[in-house]
């Protein structure tokens, strides 16, 4: 049984689809008039820009695309006349196609043994009765039909003609009110929404407005265009009616998807029934196709941008949903009424759920893509999103605005105990093998797939042994110039050392010869006296690490590098208990993020390295 609330919202959401439904002959020219208000809104404000009352400006707009409708229906009609006109002409040419596809497909099924359909009991019998039904005359029921007057038929005509124009007049008339009255309505919607929510309604309908505007401009260029490709490619190879087929292919492709397929089936038909042979409709639809891929996945995108706000199921959905409410209006009317709906939902809190779904872009967050994507172990796609982010970014951001946040919510799921022992290996072995991976570069991270998938130490260590495999026991070479090695030095658990090696990492991509140690590491190898070739100390921040056992490590770092600046990071996440007074009372400098730290090393590597070695020099 479904909760309370959850059936009250599912109530609520049939309700308003049978409202929608039962009311649509009076809703859809509301609609209608509402839409097309937006989307003649560009063109209304370009001609107020110029200083023409607003009033005037509507009715010269009202006027303009009145008189090009109009004109494009003429035409059209005129074409419409002269197809029927030329239609028998091509019906020898039709039916012998037609004769052609009936024996191609029914060939396969000729070839089938009669022996088949002998055994077949009661066969014979059928075959039997057929044969005499066929030799049996059968009367045929003559009916006779008065001719109908004239004036049944301008009667019938008109009530024909009548509906539709009716209605278009009805969507003209809200029309004209709506544009004259925008500012109103917009006060009334506001005034609606209660004073609390002003500016959020302004922005919705801000929103709203410039998308749909956005969206039917940019949808009726690229239509208009398309058509008039399309029309100068038929009239080149020689199909009649050329401009009929493009005025088609421009008003059919408003409908999302079906509009271009209906379009090109119709223009092979008729190149079909042109033709003798196929050659003709086979050239004319692969040019079609050819030309409506370019358009789809070329054109479009770097045209529309993102002014449609919907993702490409979303549309196909949207236009499913209202096509079975509101029929063919609603084929039309799918992606603007969606579309404001998805505006609605960045606002209205009852509407959140459709912008969820059928947002262009998700609401998760890239933090939270790539936590819920490292919990289930699909590294790959964490690191094909990262390397689109590398591309016009660094390392050190990508973790400070996407991998550092998803670990902290992947520590927050840990210690409330949502996380169980699974999910938390498969959770350490794909951040290991996505961290490996970005800081080797060009690395491929299949290859070490079997290195991390039996993970059982801290990740941070882990990719610290890697590195040590690849660049030997110091991480690279000590014969280096002076002050030209920066040090990200931690505590062994889990947290830190991590933090402390993927700076590292991020560091390293930056091309800084960037090295970790671990305070508290029990190695009883003679470390090298290099000193003098560090230049600049990174301290992780104490969030695990007792504050008197963190504070004794820096004091010994003090003492040990005393001319090397000691710089700490502190996270960004909650759960930090260290206070960031005592903390920066220890240290040189507190900085926010990796992207700071890099930006702290980067500048002064080159002239502290080379000061350093002029000095040794001397």
């Amino acid at each position: 049984m479904l909760p309370k609330r959850s059936s009250n919202f599912l109530l609520t959401i049939l309700c308003g689809i049978a409202l929608l439904h039962f009311g649509r002959e009076v809703l859809q020219p509301i609609t209608l008039a509402l839409v097309l208000s937006l989307a003649l809104a560009p063109l209304i404000r370009a001609i107020v820009a110029l200083g023409v009352p607003r009033t005037t400006a509507t009715f010269v707009t009202l006027g303009l695309s009145i008189s090009a409708l109009v004109g494009a229906g003429v035409v059209l009609v005129a074409q419409l006349f002269a197809l029927t006109t030329d239609l028998p002409q091509y019906r020898a040419e039709i039916r012998a196609k037609l004769k052609e596809v009936q024996v191609l497909t029914e060939r396969p099924l000729a070839r089938l043994p009669t022996e088949l359909l002998e055994g077949v009991p009661g066969t014979a019998q059928s075959n039997n009765s057929l044969r005499a039904r066929r030799g049996t005359t059968q009367p045929v029921p003559v009916v006779i039909r008065e001719p109908t007057s004239t004036q049944d038929s301008l009667t019938r005509a008109i009530g024909v003609v009548s509906g539709p124009l009716g209605a278009v007049g009805l969507v003209l008339v809200l029309l004209v009110f709506v544009l004259l009255d925008q500012e109103n309505l917009r006060d009334r919607l506001v005034r609606l929404a209660g004073n609390r929510e002003v500016s959020r309604t302004l922005k919705g309908l801000e929103d709203a407005a410039q998308g749909v505007s956005s969206f039917f401009f940019s949808q009726f260029v690229v239509n208009i265009v398309f058509g008039a490709v399309i029309g100068a490619i038929l009239w080149l190879l020689g199909i009649p009616h050329a401009v009929l087929w493009a005025a088609l292919c421009a008003v059919l492709r408003f409908v999302p998807y079906i509009g271009a397929l209906i379009a090109g089936g119709a223009i092979a038909l008729f190149a079909a029934a042109v033709d003798p042979g196929w050659t003709l409709a086979l050239v004319a639809l692969g040019l079609f196709v050819a030309l409506e891929v370019v358009l789809a996945y070329v054109i479009e995108p770097r045209v529309y941008g993102h002014s449609s706000g919907m993702s490409p199921l979303a549309v196909i959905v949207s236009a499913l949903f209202w096509s079975a409410v509101w029929g063919p209006v609603g084929l039309l009317l799918a992606t603007p009424l969606t579309l404001c709906l998805v505006v609605a939902g960045r606002y209205i809190k009852v509407l959140e759920p459709v912008t969820i779904l059928l947002a262009e872009m998700p609401n998760a967050s890239a933090a939270q893509r790539f936590y819920l994507r490292a919990l289930s172990g699909d590294a790959a796609a964490i690191i094909g999103d990262a390397r689109i982010f590398l591309r016009k970014s660094t390392l050190a951001r990508y973790c400070d605005q996407v991998m550092l946040p998803g670990l902290a919510m992947a520590i927050g799921d840990l210690r409330s105990g949502h996380t169980d022992n699974a999910q938390e290996q498969r959770l350490r072995a794909t951040i290991a093998l996505v961290a490996d991976t970005l800081g080797a570069g060009k690395a491929s991270g299949r290859a070490r797939r079997l290195n991390v998938s039996m993970l059982n130490e801290s990740v941070g260590a882990h990719l610290r042994h890697l590195r040590e495999e690849r660049l030997g026991r110091w991480q690279g070479s000590l014969d280096v110039p002076a002050r030209s090695i920066v040090l990200s030095v931690g505590f062994s658990n889990i947290r830190e050392e991590f933090r402390t090696e993927l700076l590292v990492l991020a560091l390293r991509e930056g091309g800084i010869d960037a090295r970790s140690i671990m305070l508290d590491d029990d190695d009883d190898e003679t470390r090298p006296d290099a000193e003098h070739l560090v230049s600049t100390v990174f301290v992780v921040y104490p969030v695990d690490t007792p504050f008197t056992e963190w504070s004794e490590a820096v004091a010994a770092l003090r003492e040990n590098l005393p001319d090397v600046p000691l710089v700490t990071i502190r996270p960004r996440e909650d759960g930090v208990a260290a206070d960031a007074t005592q903390v920066a009372e220890r240290v040189d400098m507190v900085l926010q993020s990796f992207e700071e730290a890099l930006a702290f090393v980067a500048p002064v590597k080159a002239p502290k390295a080379t000061k350093a070695t002029k000095a040794d020099a001397g």
